[in-house]
This record gives C-alpha cells, structure tokens and sequence, in this order.
C-alpha cells in the first residue's frame, strides 16, 4: 500500500493530469489493456489447450467450455495485469517516448478508473479460469502476482533481473492452456513453460537497447542503461543458444518441429553472433527484436500444426 501511495504523489510532480477533460471513450480502455500483447499470448494459451487435448486423447469438442473459459480467462487476466501495470506506472510514464501518450498520462483516464478496470478485468479472469480448471485460476493468478507485485512495483524500478521475474509471468500462458484440460499437467506442459521462459530474457533485452534512452530517463535499470549494450549482447547470445535445447526437449513432436527448431533458433544464434561486430547496435536490435516475435509465433503455430496431419 506505501507503494502506491508514493505513487500517488509523484503523480504531483510528474505533472500527470487526474483530469476529465476529454471524453472517456472504449478506445482508452482498450488501450490500457495492450490487446497486441493480449492476442500473441492466445496463441500460446491456444497452443497449450490443443496439445493438452491431443495427449490427453481429448478433443477441443469435447472440452469446448474449458477451453472456452480458458482462452477468455486468459484474455481477461492478461488485460487486466496490463491495466493494473498503465496505474502503477503513471508517475514514469511521461518520461517515455512510446508511454508518454497512454490515456493514464495523459489524464483521459484517472488513476481510480484505471484501478478498478483492471481490477474487474483480473477478478473476471480469475473466475473464468477457476470454471475451467482450479489448477489454471491458480496458475493464471500466480502469473498477475508476479507480473504486477513483483515485476511492476518491485524489481523493474530497484534490479536489472527485472527481465528474468517478469519472465516467470509471461511463460504462464501455455500452462493455463494445458491446466484447463489436464490439471495434472504433462512434462510436456513445463518445456512449453521453460521455451517461453528462456525466449523472454532476448526478446526484452533487445527491446531495452533500443529504448535505451527511455528507460534512462525513466530511472528503470535496465541491463543496457546499467551495464550498457556490449554486456547485453552477450547476455542475449548466451538465453539464444540456450533456447536451442531446451526447444528440443519435445522432439517427440516430429522431425518438421526439429528441423524448424533447429534452423530458427541456429537463425537467431548467428543473427545474435553477427551484433558483437556490429556498430549499429540499434538496428541489430531492432532486427532481434523482430526476429524473437517471429520465433515464437512459427514455434508454437507449428506445435498445433505438426499434431493436426
């Protein structure tokens, strides 16, 4: 509570307008909730529900309302960490160029408005989650815990681990999946949990030197803004390669999921050898950056696809 009441009145100093002068309109709602960020962990969460079924001898028919509840228990969770993220950070918000104009700085949507949208956001999802599975609402809710607790008030603003804790959040969403139709939860369920758990350090890491600047402003350590890109780099080579096993720990999956695993992740591996000679380091980034979004979304569509023929 002390935390968010220092929140509170650094919002004074920050000049962040608590104002209604502008109409509140769905858009500001929906952009607090990062629907980007919403849909690309659906298809993990989606990926997760789909092998769960599948080893399970299940069909997505037969388990039509947990999967139902799971994916919108999901959306809803995930939104509402999001949400509950835009309040915490009002007051450093403004100091960042691609931040400076969500609705909660610029005063379209107070700082009570915000709580309480992500709030009912996270207790709805919390309840859908629980109609699929308990083990799923236990999941999904240690994911928010972490995400905004841990990560949000805590380490993004004292350690440069706050990557690696806010890691253990995002990997949540293919468990979820599988949690809503085997509780018991496959071995199978923990590789998803760990590929997507070692892809996050890289695909942040990239994102951090590219706003480099923002996060120094903003008074966040960052890796790059502490211990600047070079070190970086090589911690971002070193989560790649280790990316690289850990995807085959589900072989099992087919020789098209191996040689795709192999060859994406090797990809990423030289891409990211490539950066110790550069000497741009932002456009290397920006091309890791791209690169980690288009891994994981060929990696886990191809999950689904590889059981579907």
């Amino acid at each position: 509570m002390s935390k968010l009441n220092a929140i509170s009145s650094a919002e004074s100093v920050a000049g962040i307008k608590e104002s209604t002068e502008s109409a509140v309109t769905w858009r500001d709602y929906v952009s607090i909730s990062k629907t980007g960020i919403v849909m690309s962990n659906l298809i993990t969460v989606f990926a997760g529900l789909y092998l769960a079924a599948y080893y399970t001898g299940a069909t997505l028919a037969e388990s039509f309302l947990p999967a139902l509840m799971a994916v919108a228990g999901s959306a809803l969770i995930i939104a509402g960490g999001c949400a509950l993220n835009n309040y915490i950070d009002r007051d450093i918000d403004h100091l960042m160029e691609r931040t400076k104009d969500r609705p909660t700085v610029s005063g379209r949507l107070t700082g009570k408005q915000t709580l309480t949208y992500g709030l009912a956001l996270s207790i709805a999802g919390t309840a859908a989650l629980a109609a699929a599975s308990l083990t799923a609402a236990m999941i999904g809710a240690a994911g928010l815990i972490i995400y905004v607790v841990l990560y949000t008030m805590w380490t993004k603003r004292t350690t440069t681990l706050n990557t690696i804790v806010g890691s253990f959040a995002g990997a949540v969403p293919p468990l979820i999946g599988w949690a809503a139709i085997d509780p018991g939860l496959h071995p199978y369920a923990w590789t998803l949990f760990l590929i997507m758990f070692i892809w996050q350090p890289p695909h942040f890491l990239a994102l951090a030197m590219r706003r480099k600047d923002e996060y120094k402003a903003a008074g966040i350590p960052m890796l790059p803004v502490v211990a600047g890109n070079a070190l970086t780099k090589r911690q971002i080579i070193w989560y790649v390669a280790a990316l690289i096993p850990v995807s085959l720990l589900i072989a099992d999956f087919g020789i098209i999921y191996t040689a795709a695993a192999v060859m994406l992740g090797g990809g990423w591996l030289v891409y990211g050898l490539i950066g110790l000679r550069t000497k741009d380091d932002m456009k290397w980034a920006t091309g890791m950056f791209i690169y980690s979004l288009n891994y994981l979304t060929i990696m886990f569509v191809l999950m689904v696809l590889v059981h579907m023929f």
